[in-house]
């Protein structure tokens, strides 16, 4: 049988639509199930794994997930352009870019619900206005604490930062472990996957990317 090959994408970075960012993502017009639903749907895996939900030590258990389920992915709930509306102009004529590395992150891969885990690093170049510095480590929580994939989160913290703040320019490296890599499947313990987006000044000057990355790995 010959091989599928898919096109090639050819849409730009920006390739995220701004609506992504301007609201919560919850799906009005797509029906939610109740708590007791969601409960139900846990005792219904229990038992699909062998066990007796009805036992001791899992009576509870259901509850306990969907409590988890509600702080695991609250990002859905929460909407990435509030986080970086508020601004601050006092910057004595600041022009370089700014740094924010080291921002550790835990995440759902969507394709096993499987944790993945690491660090994000985030450089702007601001133009006038900068942000507070715990904004962007707000910003990466809200969207890792959906279900995702590495490269649409890395792309998801650029978009935002891009689209709501305006900067001449904005870099991001995720770097991260997958447990559906390294606790099942292949089970290569350590395998670290790293992603990059740039945009603006950094996509478009190859000397601000390797000042970025320089700085990065720098912390090493």
């Amino acid at each position: 049988m010959d091989a599928i090959i898919k096109p090639l994408r050819t849409n730009p970075p920006s390739e995220i639509p701004a609506s992504e960012f301007q609201g919560s993502a919850i799906r009005a017009d797509l029906p939610r199930p109740s708590r007791e639903e969601a409960e139900a749907a846990v005792k219904t895996l229990l038992a699909y794994i062998g066990e007796n939900p009805a036992r001791e030590g899992l009576l509870d258990t259901p509850r306990r997930v969907v409590e988890a389920y509600d702080e695991l992915f609250q990002g859905y709930h929460l909407c990435p352009a509030e986080v970086l509306n508020r601004t601050f102009g006092e910057t004595a004529g600041y022009d370089d870019f700014v740094l924010v590395r080291d921002i550790n992150f835990n995440s759902h891969c969507e394709h096993h619900m499987m944790p993945f885990y690491g660090r994000a690093h985030i450089a702007y170049t601001p133009v006038e206005r900068v942000i507070g510095l715990s904004k962007l480590a707000r910003l990466v929580d809200i969207f890792a604490h959906r279900l995702q994939t590495q490269e649409h989160l890395t792309a998801q913290i650029a978009g935002a930062i891009d689209t709501v703040l305006k900067p001449r320019g904005v870099a991001v490296l995720v770097e991260a472990e997958h447990t559906c890599m390294s606790v099942r499947g292949i089970a290569k313990e350590g395998a670290s996957t790293i992603t990059t987006r740039f945009t603006g000044l950094f996509r478009n000057n190859p000397d601000e990317q390797s000042r970025f990355l320089s700085l990065v790995r720098n912390q090493r």
